[in-house]
Formats: structure tokens, C-alpha cells, sequence
């Protein structure tokens, strides 16, 4: 029996840690979305939305503070719009998009059918009818 080829297990493995540490990388939130946003629902009502690599954070006008943890599991870039898809733990799925092309100051969050939850800018509380009148 022939022993294995050391030079070709010496260029794997750094191809298999490389694949490993990007699927694990890919997991987590993408940094267009990381941080703080003012969020709006569908009512009017505003919150604070603070997104980590692995979890984010509602705050709403009373001061009550909800954490879930998240896994981003897709990304869309068509025409300059990004759509990430994240999966809560509880297996709820969402969708973070920028509509505006090349605008990744506001956006949306979506439910899985398409149907609005937050409208969402870093800098101030936008109104969902704000944002198409932004392009």
C-alpha cells in the first residue's frame, strides 16, 4: 500500500480551513446591517433595533428590551438592491433589504412573505410611503 502524498495533504489543508472559516463567517450578520437603527412598524409606533453579528435587540418606546438570536442564511445583490435573509433560533425568518440602490442608510425588514415589519434608518425614523419618495 502506497502512503499518501504529503506535499498534496500539505495543500489541502489550508483549502479546507480556508472553506470552513467563510461558512462560518457567512453565518454571521453582515456588517451593512450590524449596529443601531430607528425602527418603524406598519402603526407608527418607533423602536430601537441594534443588530450583532449574532443577535439583535428591540427596544420600544416604553424602554422594554427584546433579544433574539439570528443566523444570516442568504444575500441578494440585484441592481445594486441587498436583500440578506436571517433565521431567528425559534425558526422565524426575516428579510433586511435596501431598496434604494446603492442606499444602505434605510431599509426594510420583511417577514418571510414579504410583508412589512420595520421600516429602518440609522439616522432618523422614516415612514415606509418616505422611502420610495427618497429614489
Amino acid at each position: 500500500m502506497k502512503p499518501y502524498n504529503r506535499p498534496v495533504m500539505k495543500k489541502l489543508i489550508p483549502l479546507f480551513l480556508l472553506f470552513f472559516t467563510i461558512i462560518f463567517a457567512g453565518c454571521s450578520g453582515s456588517d451593512t446591517y450590524r449596529g443601531s437603527w430607528k425602527a418603524m412598524d406598519a402603526n407608527g409606533a418607533k423602536y430601537e433595533i441594534v443588530f450583532e453579528a449574532d443577535s439583535f435587540s428591540i427596544k420600544d418606546s416604553t424602554g422594554e428590551i427584546k433579544k433574539f438570536e439570528y443566523d444570516q442564511h442568504s444575500v441578494q445583490i440585484q441592481n445594486s438592491v441587498r436583500t440578506y435573509g436571517i433565521r431567528l433560533s425559534d425558526g422565524r425568518g426575516y428579510q433586511i433589504n435596501f431598496p434604494i440602490a446603492d442606499n444602505i442608510i434605510t431599509g426594510l425588514i420583511n417577514d418571510e412573505n414579504g410583508n412589512l415589519i420595520y421600516t429602518i434608518d440609522r439616522n432618523s425614523y422614516v415612514k415606509y410611503e418616505d422611502i420610495y419618495k427618497l429614489k
